[in-house]
């Protein structure tokens, strides 16, 4: 190797060009500002009509602004209790080559997520439940625990995904549970049924607004683009109630997990982040 290319070499690995960013007090403002600008003034806010206590089921979509699922759930209770279930299906091994589903790249970057969720949540007078093991078996032991009526959580659409659902929803069917007040539809009965309900809210359009059945979805973008710009609507943000507790008493809500609880190291996650960033 010639001493001209070894200069080209060095000079170009000395220039590390940082992304630029902000400080931690003018994201927390501007955070602070957005949350304002998409909730509900005092004179504008809806009445809340619910009993009870409803469940909102935290699953990849993990924001509070134009959260559906939340708006549903406040409005439909007295009180909401946000839940995140660490799956250990997810940081295990594929079915068929053996590799791993998370990686410590992505576990860090959920870390990161649940802990800024977990603290928007606070901020709205709620907390964020974290427990580990499987959703079809936390979450109905928890209806059952504080009496929830609903379940409420985003629709999604792959297949293990799918199949969690599936399972959930049949362990939430067989329950038969003592009914409070307000929460049967029969006035004379002692008991009810709680249910899962699904919101679609992961794309730009809603499923619902589509001027075809999603069976006979276009195979071209171009004909799909057309076809929505002409007979749909992009709906605009949920807003919520810059409070939304308070949430059911509860003595432990569980910590964020560390990145070694999902196996994974620290310093593994923070050497991949430097090799995609260029560090």
């Amino acid at each position: 190797m010639n001493s001209n290319s070894q200069r080209g070499q060095t000079s170009s690995s000395e220039h590390v060009y940082q992304v630029p960013g902000l400080s931690s007090s003018e994201m927390n403002q501007i955070a602070e500002l957005t949350f304002q600008r998409y909730s509900y003034s005092s004179s504008s806010m809806p009445k809340r009509r619910g009993n009870g206590v409803a469940i909102v089921w935290f699953r990849n979509d993990l924001r509070v602004l134009d959260n559906e699922a939340l708006f549903r759930a406040w409005m439909s209770s007295e009180a909401v209790l946000p839940v995140y279930c660490v799956d250990p299906r997810l940081f295990c091994a594929t079915h068929y080559f053996g590799f791993p589903k998370t990686g410590a790249l992505r576990s860090q970057f959920l870390i990161e997520c649940l802990a800024d969720l977990k603290n928007n949540l606070m901020k709205c007078g709620l907390n964020l439940l974290i427990q580990h093991g499987k959703p079809e078996e936390i979450l109905p032991s928890l209806v059952k625990a504080y009496g929830a009526h609903t379940v409420y959580a985003h629709k999604e659409t792959c297949s293990e995904e799918l199949k969690v659902e599936s399972l959930v929803d049949q362990r939430l069917r067989k329950m038969v549970l003592q009914s409070a007040k307000g929460l049967s539809k029969n006035p004379s009965s002692s008991t009810y049924l709680a249910k899962l309900e699904l919101i679609w809210g992961s794309t730009m359009y809603h499923l619902d607004d589509l001027p075809f059945d999603c069976s006979c979805l276009p195979d071209v973008y171009t004909q799909f683009r057309k076809h929505v710009e002409s007979s749909s609507k992009i709906r605009g943000c949920i807003k919520l109630p810059m409070l939304l507790g308070p949430p059911p008493s509860i003595g432990d809500w569980g910590c964020v997990p560390a990145i070694e609880q999902i196996g994974h190291h620290l310093e593994k996650a923070g050497q991949k982040r430097n090799e995609v960033c260029g560090w």
